[in-house]
């Protein structure tokens, strides 16, 4: 399995206040999950009105794969042209067996053996 995280930094140029800046940050999120159907969340700079992160995951079976739509994600909403692009760090790892809960014997640890 191949988990790809990331956060991208974002200005808001057009926001005056929180309330604008969530107002802009709900349509980046919203489509953000209808586009790419990911896991997308606001995890940082709460209460500063012109900057936001966002936190994005995503799971696959290939890495090329996941690299590929993570890279489509952040073009995406770098062309809503909503806020700027300051910084993007991506994240893709792979994760074993050993991690999915699979003990020495091979059987799922939830399973009676």
């Amino acid at each position: 399995m191949v988990v790809g995280t990331g956060i991208i930094d974002i200005f808001v140029n057009d926001s005056r206040s929180l309330k604008e800046k969530r107002t802009i940050l709900r349509r980046i999120l919203g489509r953000m999950k209808n586009a790419f159907n990911i896991s997308v969340a606001e995890v940082g700079e709460y209460d500063d009105w012109k900057r936001c992160l966002i936190g994005f995951s995503m799971v696959g079976n290939e890495r090329r794969f996941i690299n590929s739509k993570m890279d489509k994600v952040v073009n995406f909403v770098e062309g809503l042209n909503l806020a700027d692009i300051v910084n993007v760090d991506i994240e893709i790892y792979n994760v074993s067996d050993v991690c999915n809960g699979r003990g020495e014997n091979g059987l799922n640890e939830f399973q009676e053996g």
